[in-house]
C-alpha cells in the first residue's frame, strides 16, 4: 500500500509527457511488474524493471537499494534474490537481503545506492554519515561497474547533507550519478489521499504528529520539472536515459509451461495417459448395471485422447488424476466434479470425475475445445477440513520449490475505503458506520462509491454535513479500487517444471510457510504457470460426518453408489423440506421444489441450471410441461432429441452446441465458439454466425425463415444458458445430501449443525427444521454432550462446542474427564474434579447459562452467583493435590452449599430464556412468545408456518406474531422497504414491509421487540 496510482494511469501519464521509458521499482515486491510492462508497452513506452529491497549492510544497518534489471540473467537473479529473502527470512517487517547473498547474483543488474530509505539517510539519523563510503564500496564490490549513486530531491529533512556525502563519494570513486523521483501518486493534490493510504497501511492516524511523514513531492514530475530541479547535475538526468537504453529485458507473457508427470517427455506421458484411461474405462464399464453401447465409449475415448495428446495436455490430466487418487486412497472426500470437466470421458476413466458423461449427455468440447488454444481447467472440490493435506502431498510429490499457492489482493471497495479513511482521519466510529450502511451492499455486484452517491439521497446528505465528512468522501473516492492487502487465494495452486523462482517472484505470507506467487491468478497464468484448483467444499465434509454417524449407529452406507430413484428422497424434496440440502435450500428453491415435484436426477440438474436470474422465467413453463398442463415446443422435429429432456426449454449451453451441430452441421468445437460468441453479443460476429447457421440449415433442408427464427431463439437462451456438466455434478451432490436427510435425518442434521456450529443464525434455522420434522433438539448437558452435535435416542443433543466462549480445549477436558472417571455425579463431584487450568470462569459461566449444568443443579442463578467460590475451591483443591496434601475431610463429600450460594431470587422464565439466548445465540428451550400465549389465542393469531401451509392451497392472510431477530432496509422503485426476520414458537420467518407501511412502522421495529402483524 505504498503507491496510490494504477499501472494503466501511470502509463497514460508517461505517454502524455512523451517519456520514452519508465522505471517500475516497487518496494519489496514485483507484484505489478507484468501488468505494468503490458500497460507501458501498449502506450509505446519501454518498461525498465526493478525493485527496491532492504539490504542488511551490517548487524545494525539496513537500507533500501534499487535493483534494476538490464538483461534476462539480471531478471532471474532478481527473482532469486527476492524470493530467497521472502522464503528464508523473517518477513513480518518485509524481506531483508543479507549483503553477502548478492555474491554471484549481480550479473545483469544495476544497483542504485538508495532513495529516501537508503543507507545515506539511515546513517544520518545515527550520525554516522562518515561511514557511507565504506558501506557503498562494499555494495560496489559485487559489481563495480553496475553501481549508480542515486540522487533524489523530494524535500526530506537532511536531504542536502546526505546528497553532499553521496556526491563526494561518487566523484571520489568515479561512480556515475542518476537522478530519480519515487512516484507514489499522479499529481500534487493527491498527497493528502496518499498520506491517508500510508496511515491505513501502518495503522496510524493522519493527525499523529509523531509518525513518519513523506514530503509532498512524490507525484509524477514531468521532464521539464526534473530538468529544472537537476539543472546543476545534468549528467544525473542523462544517466537515467543511459540506464533505460541499457535495459533490454522485461518479462512478457509466456505460453503455458506444463509440469511433467513422468520422465521421457511428451510421448511417455501420452502413452501413460492412454494406458491409465483405457484401464480406468474398463473398470468403470465393468461396474455398470444398465445396458450400454461399448462402441460409443470406445469412439469417445479415442476422440478425447487424440485431442488431449495433440494439445500436449496428457501430463496435466495425469497430475490431476494422481492427487485425486491419492486423496481417495487416504479417505479424503472428493467431489464428483465441478465445471465443464465433468464432460470428459477421460476424466471419468481416470476418476477425476464421477459422472458418466455419455449417460448424462455431457460434451467434451465444452471443456476442451480443439478449435481454441486454451488450457483445460479442472476445479476439484475436497473436504474443507482435509484439503490442505492434498496440497501438502502435491508439494512433496513435485518438490516444495516447484509448488506454490497464488496471491490475491484485497481492494478498497466502497464501504471498506470509507471505514479505513474515516478511522485514520479520526472520525467517530458511529458516524462512519452510519455512513457505510447507506452504501448498498451487494457482494455479487458491488457498487462504486460514486454510484452509491448518485443513487442514495441520504448518502449525499451525509457527505455534505460538514468539512470532515466532505474530506472523508474526497479521500475515499481517490483511494477506492486500490489494493489494500495481500493474502492467499483460497484454492489456486501452481506447479512448475522447474523451481518456481526461476519463473516468477515468490512471496510468503507471515502466517504461512508455503510459498505464494507474487502475481495474482490472472498474471500468474499469463506468465506461463499452470493453475490447479483445490477447492474446499463444506458439503463434502457434512456428508463424511453424516456417514460416520450413520455407521456409528450400525448402518452401512455407500454415498457413491446410492439408488438414484429413492421414493423417500423425491417425496421429501417435493414437499419442499430441503433445508440443508446442497444447492436446494433457499426459500425460493423450496417453493419451486413444491411446485415441480421432481422425480428424477434430470429434474434436479435442470433446477440447478434454471434457478438463476434470467433462466428463472422459464421455470413455470418447465413445470407446466412436466405436469402435462402445456405442450413442449421443440422448435423443429430434428431438435426433439436434444430438447426432450427439458420439455422444449433451452437450459444448457450444451444444448446450444448440439442444436448448431444438428441443424447446421457445426462441429462441436465450432459450436462452442458460436456459444461463446452469442454470450458476448458482438454484432459483426453474430451476423457472420447467423449467415453460417442459416446456410448450414438450408443444406439440411430446413426452411430459411424457420432457421432464422431458431437462430434468434437460440441466441436469446445462449446468453444465460448454464453449463450442464457443472449442473449435473452439483445436482448429484444435492441428491446425495437429500438422500441422507430423507433416510437418515438425525445423523444428517447433526452433521449439518456441527459444521455450522459457529453460525447461530444457521443453527436456529436447523433447529426449526429438526422440530419441523418431529424430532427434539436436546439442550447441552455436561454429562451427555460432546464437542459436536450428536443423535441421541430419536433426538439431537446440543454440542458443547457450539456454546459461546467455550473453546475446544474446555470441551476436550470435559469429555476426557468423563471418559477417564465417569459422568459427574452432582455439582459437588464436578467441583472436586474441576481443573481450573483447562476450564476458565467465562467458559463455566456460559455453560451454566446454556443449561449444561441443569442435570447437576436446579438453579442457574445460584451457580452464576457462585462462580468465584466454585473456582476458588477448585484452585484450592488443585493446589493441595500439587503439594501432595490430602483434604482435611479425607474422602468425605464436599457439601455443595459451602461454595454454591443460595441466590437472592431465582430467574424468571423470561430471564432463563435470555441467559440461554446469550449463551447459544438463539432460543432453545422456549420462546419469549410463550408469555403471550393467551393474547395470541384471543386475537386468533396463527403461526407463520401454518399460514404458509394454507397458502399452498389458496391465497391466505392472517395475524401472526414474532420477535424481531434482525432487519434491513432496502431501496426499491417505490422507495424504501424493510425485510424483517422474526422468530415465533415454531421457527424463523421473513416478511417484507413495503413503502407506506414501512414509513409508518419502522420506528417500532427493533431487535427483541414482539410484533403483531397481518400477513
Amino acid at each position: 500500500m505504498e503507491g496510490a496510482i494504477a499501472p494503466s494511469d501511470l502509463a497514460k501519464l508517461a505517454q502524455n509527457e512523451g517519456m520514452p521509458a519508465l522505471g517500475i521499482c516497487d518496494t519489496d515486491n514485483l507484484f505489478g511488474v507484468l501488468e505494468s510492462c503490458e500497460k507501458l508497452l501498449s502506450k509505446g513506452i519501454q518498461p525498465v524493471v526493478g525493485s527496491s529491497l532492504k539490504v542488511q549492510f551490517d548487524e545494525d544497518l539496513v537500507g533500501e537499494v534499487g535493483f534494476i534489471v538490464r538483461s534476462e540473467q539480471g531478471y532471474l537473479n532478481l527473482l532469486s534474490i527476492m524470493s530467497d529473502a521472502y522464503l528464508d527470512g523473517d518477513v513480518i517487517d518485509g524481506p531483508i537481503v543479507p549483503l553477502a547473498q548478492l555474491e554471484g547474483k549481480s550479473e545483469g543488474l544495476f544497483f542504485l545506492s538508495g532513495n529516501h530509505a537508503g543507507i545515506g539517510h539511515k546513517l544520518l539519523e545515527r550520525r554516522q554519515l562518515e561511514s557511507l563510503e565504506h558501506h557503498l564500496l562494499s555494495l560496489a564490490g559485487f559489481a563495480p561497474s553496475s553501481l549508480f549513486v542515486e540522487i533524489q530531491r523530494i524535500g526530506r529533512a537532511g536531504e542536502g547533507e546526505v546528497e553532499q556525502a553521496l556526491l563526494d563519494f561518487a566523484y571520489k570513486h568515479s561512480f556515475p550519478l542518476v537522478a530519480t523521483n519515487d512516484i507514489f501518486y499522479d499529481r500534487p493534490e493527491a498527497h493528502d489521499a496518499h498520506d491517508a493510504l500510508r496511515c491505513i497501511a501502518r495503522g496510524e492516524y493522519v493527525e499523529d504528529g509523531r509518525r513518519d511523514r513523506l514530503a509532498p513531492c512524490h507525484y509524477f514530475r514531468g521532464q521539464d520539472e526534473m530538468a529544472e530541479l537537476f539543472s546543476d547535475l545534468p549528467e544525473a538526468l542523462e544517466n537515467s536515459v543511459l540506464i533505460a537504453s541499457s535495459c533490454g529485458f522485461f518479462p512478457k507473457e509466456h505460453p503455458p509451461i506444463l509440469p511433467r508427470f513422468v520422465k521421457g517427455g511428451v510421448e511417455a506421458e501420452n502413452d501413460e495417459l492412454a494406458q491409465q484411461a483405457w484401464d480406468g474405462l474398463n473398470e468403470r464399464l465393468a461396474q455398470k448395471v444398465d445396458d450400454y453401447d461399448s462402441s460409443g465409449y470406445d469412439e469417445r475415448m479415442k476422440h478425447e485422447l487424440a485431442i488431449i495428446q495433440e494439445k500436449g495436455f496428457s501430463g496435466y490430466f495425469l497430475i490431476v488424476a494422481d492427487f485425486i487418487k491419492w486423496a481417495k486412497a487416504k479417505d479424503i472426500p472428493v467431489g464428483p466434479g465441478r465445471g465443464s470437466g465433468a464432460g470428459s470421458l477421460v476424466a471419468w476413466a481416470l476418476t477425476i470425475t464421477d459422472l458418466d458423461p455419455l449417460a448424462f449427455g455431457l460434451l467434451f468440447e465444452r471443456f476442451l475445445n480443439p478449435e481454441r488454444r486454451s488450457m483445460p481447467d479442472f476445479d476439484i472440490d475436497f473436504c474443507q477440513d482435509r484439503r490442505d493435506e492434498v496440497i501438502s502431498y502435491v508439494q512433496e510429490r513435485y518438490g516444495r520449490d516447484e509448488v506454490a499457492q497464488i496471491i490475491t489482493f484485497g481492494k478498497l471497495q466502497a464501504r471498506a475505503v470509507l471505514r479505513d479513511v474515516g478511522r485514520v482521519i479520526g472520525m467517530p466510529y458511529g458516524q462512519v458506520d452510519r455512513i457505510c450502511k447507506l452504501v448498498p451492499n451487494n457482494p455479487a455486484n458491488p457498487v462504486t462509491l460514486q454510484e452509491a452517491l448518485d443513487s442514495e439521497d441520504l448518502l449525499r446528505v451525509e457527505r455534505d454535513r460538514d468539512d470532515q465528512s466532505r474530506r472523508l468522501f474526497d479521500i475515499s473516492l481517490q483511494l477506492e479500487g486500490l489494493y489494500r492487502h495481500a493474502s492467499t487465494h483460497a484454492a489456486g495452486v501452481v506447479i512448475g517444471d522447474r523451481p518456481l523462482k526461476q519463473l516468477i517472484p515468490l512471496y510468503r505470507d507471515p502466517k504461512s510457510d508455503m510459498p505464494v506467487t507474487q502475481f495474482n491468478m490472472n498474471w500468474a497464468e499469463r506468465a506461463g504457470l499452470v493453475k490447479f484448483d483445490f477447492l474446499g467444499l463444506k458439503t463434502l465434509t457434512v456428508i463424511k460426518k453424516a456417514v460416520s454417524l450413520i455407521r456409528f449407529a450400525g448402518h452401512e452406507i455407500d454415498v457413491d453408489n446410492l439408488p438414484m430413484n429413492d421414493p423417500k428422497t423425491f417425496a421429501m424434496l417435493g414437499e419442499g423440506h430441503s433445508t440443508g440440502v446442497f444447492q436446494l435450500e433457499s426459500a425460493g428453491m423450496r417453493d419451486v421444489l413444491r411446485k415441480m415435484k421432481p422425480d428424477c436426477l434430470e429434474d434436479l440438474i435442470a433446477l440447478v441450471a434454471l434457478y438463476r436470474p434470467g433462466p428463472m422465467d422459464n421455470i413455470p413453463r418447465y413445470i407446466d410441461c412436466k405436469a402435462g398442463r402445456a405442450e413442449p415446443d421443440y422448435l423443429h422435429p430434428v431438435l426433439k432429441p436434444i430438447l426432450q429432456e427439458t420439455y422444449g426449454v433451452i437450459i444448457y449451453q450444451e444444448q446450444v452446441m448440439q442444436i448448431a451441430q444438428t441443424m447446421s452441421g457445426y462441429s462441436l468445437g465450432e459450436a462452442d465458439l458460436l456459444r461463446r460468441a452469442m454470450g458476448k453479443k458482438k454484432k459483426d460476429v453474430m451476423e457472420q454466425e447467423q449467415a453460417k447457421f442459416i446456410q448450414g440449415a438450408q443444406e439440411n433442408n430446413i426452411d430459411t425463415k424457420q432457421a432464422r427464427y431458431i437462430f434468434t431463439m437460440v441466441e436469446k437462451f445462449a446468453g444465460y444458458g448454464f453449463n450442464k456438466s457443472h449442473a449435473a455434478a452439483y445436482a448429484y451432490v444435492a441428491y446425495q445430501t437429500a438422500y441422507l436427510k430423507a433416510n437418515h435425518p438425525l445423523e444428517f442434521l447433526a452433521a449439518l449443525m456441527t459444521l455450522d456450529m459457529g453460525n447461530t443464525e444457521k443453527l436456529s434455522s436447523f433447529r426449526d427444521d429438526v422440530l419441523g420434522l418431529g424430532f427434539s433438539l436436546l439442550p447441552p448437558d455436561i454429562n451427555k454432550s460432546f464437542h459436536d452435535f450428536a443423535p441421541e435416542e430419536g433426538a439431537i443433543r446440543y454440542a458443547l462446542g457450539a456454546v459461546r466462549n467455550v473453546g475446544s480445549n474446555v470441551v476436550h477436558w470435559i469429555v476426557g474427564e468423563r471418559d477417564a472417571h465417569g459422568p459427574f455425579a452432582d455439582m459437588a463431584d464436578f467441583i472436586k474434579r474441576l481443573d481450573t487450568e483447562h476450564v476458565n470462569k467465562r467458559a463455566f459461566e456460559f455453560l451454566v447459562k446454556s443449561g449444561a449444568f441443569d442435570s447437576l443443579h436446579p438453579s442457574r442463578a445460584a451457580l452464576l452467583g457462585s462462580i468465584d467460590g466454585i473456582f476458588a475451591e477448585g484452585m484450592r483443591r488443585k493446589s493441595d493435590m500439587n503439594m501432595c496434601q490430602g483434604s482435611m475431610f479425607g474422602d468425605e463429600e464436599i457439601d455443595p452449599m459451602m461454595v454454591v450460594r443460595t441466590p437472592a431470587r431465582e430467574f424468571t422464565s423470561f430471564e432463563l430464556l435470555d441467559v440461554e439466548q446469550h449463551a447459544l445465540g438463539f432460543f432453545l428451550s422456549g420462546h419469549p412468545l410463550d408469555a403471550y400465549a393467551d393474547q395470541l389465542s384471543e386475537e386468533g393469531a396463527t403461526t407463520f408456518s401454518l399460514l404458509e401451509e394454507r397458502a399452498k392451497e389458496k391465497p391466505s392472510r392472517g395475524l401472526v406474531a414474532g420477535m424481531v431477530v434482525s432487519m434491513r432496509e432496502l431501496s426499491g422503485s417505490r422507495g424504501k422497504f424493510g425485510i424483517v426476520k422474526l422468530s415465533d414458537r415454531v421457527g424463523g420467518f421473513e416478511v417484507a414491509v413495503f413503502s407506506e407501511v414501512w414509513e409508518k412502522s419502522r420506528s417500532l421495529v427493533r431487535t427483541g421487540e414482539v410484533l403483531f402483524m397481518m400477513v
